[in-house]
């Protein structure tokens, strides 16, 4: 005869979860890391459940999802809070055991497949200002002599970047062709092969002719160039690689704190030009945005830098 303290039998919500580890273990063959954090998610879930009164799947409603992810949101006595990020990967688990349930004919429906994750906070992107743009520009090849092809590269490619708010690989895919140094304009190839137009303006238009004359037919003349606008010393396109080594480089020259990388340029150039009072829908079109959505983004960058001035100007801003 069992004694009181015999285990007690589990839950057919338990069995579900079980089975779908099991599931996922022997038939989908994910990672052990993956299934321990499953594990991890799906018990403090049931135990929610058990909170709930909740020990059979057909018994789960979407308030019954819903309410876990406020709470794991929020923490309890048990856990801390977790972030947007934390919370969603641990609603993945859930949905995934829910849409597990329903395909199997274990439930009717899936109770969780409306129950969105949450948003992580939007990210500002790091912008430089004006003068660590010079800085940074001026830096660039500063190992090198005055007229040597790769300071005269180097900083036309700086220029480039941040006069057209090209993305690293849209820049060192042009082509001599591409760029109309009269008519102060460059042909962009962006994410799936859309072209667009983009304004030069004539710092850069000045230091990609004084490389196209006095520095691209030096380093053209080492290897096989083909129509590529930035060459590398063998004379051979210009890598992405490169072009970050040379960024990060003039970076520590310039002593800009902080990570520089080529998407920098870009960020700059958008915060730049909405401070400026550019119309966003223009940025939008100047950085290829397929959603004038991502380029909101940048107005939340000046809008920020606003408070600061305010706070730091206004008589009675504190």
């Amino acid at each position: 005869m069992a004694g009181s303290d015999a285990p007690s039998r589990p839950t057919e919500m338990e069995r579900a979860v079980r089975t779908w580890l099991t599931h996922l273990d022997v038939e989908r063959g994910v990672s052990r890391h993956t299934l321990a954090a499953y594990r991890r998610d799906t018990g403090r879930y049931l135990q929610h459940l058990q909170d709930e009164g909740v020990s059979a799947p057909q018994d789960v409603r979407p308030t019954h999802v819903s309410g876990f992810l406020t709470r794991i949101r929020e923490g309890d006595g048990d856990h801390p809070p977790l972030a947007a990020t934390s919370a969603a990967r641990t609603l993945v688990a859930v949905r995934g055991l829910h849409k597990f349930l329903a395909l199997e004919g274990v439930t009717v429906d899936d109770p969780a497949t409306d129950v969105a994750p949450p948003k992580p906070p939007s990210r500002l992107p790091k912008a430089i200002t004006v003068d660590e743009v010079t800085r940074l520009i001026e830096a660039a090849g500063g190992g090198e002599s005055e007229d040597s092809p790769a300071r005269l590269r180097d900083r036309a490619l700086l220029e480039v970047l941040y006069a057209t708010g090209a993305r690293i690989s849209e820049a060192v895919g042009l082509d001599v062709d591409d760029i109309d140094l009269e008519g102060g304009a460059v042909r962009l190839f962006g994410k799936g092969s859309k072209e667009r137009v983009v304004p030069v303006g004539g710092y850069a238009r000045a230091a990609v002719e004084a490389w196209l004359v006095r520095g691209r037919p030096v380093l053209a003349a080492k290897g096989k160039a083909g129509p590529a606008l930035f060459l590398n010393l063998r004379g051979s396109r210009f890598s992405r690689q490169s072009a970050w080594t040379i960024i990060t480089t003039a970076a520590e020259r310039a002593k800009i704190r902080g990570e520089v990388s080529p998407h920098t340029l870009r960020h700059s150039f958008a915060t730049h030009l909405l401070e400026g009072g550019a119309d966003v829908r223009v940025v939008q079109e100047l950085l290829g945005h397929a959603s004038v959505t991502t380029t909101q983004i940048y107005t939340m960058v000046t809008i920020q830098q606003l408070r600061e001035v305010y706070a730091q100007s206004h008589p009675r801003a504190r």
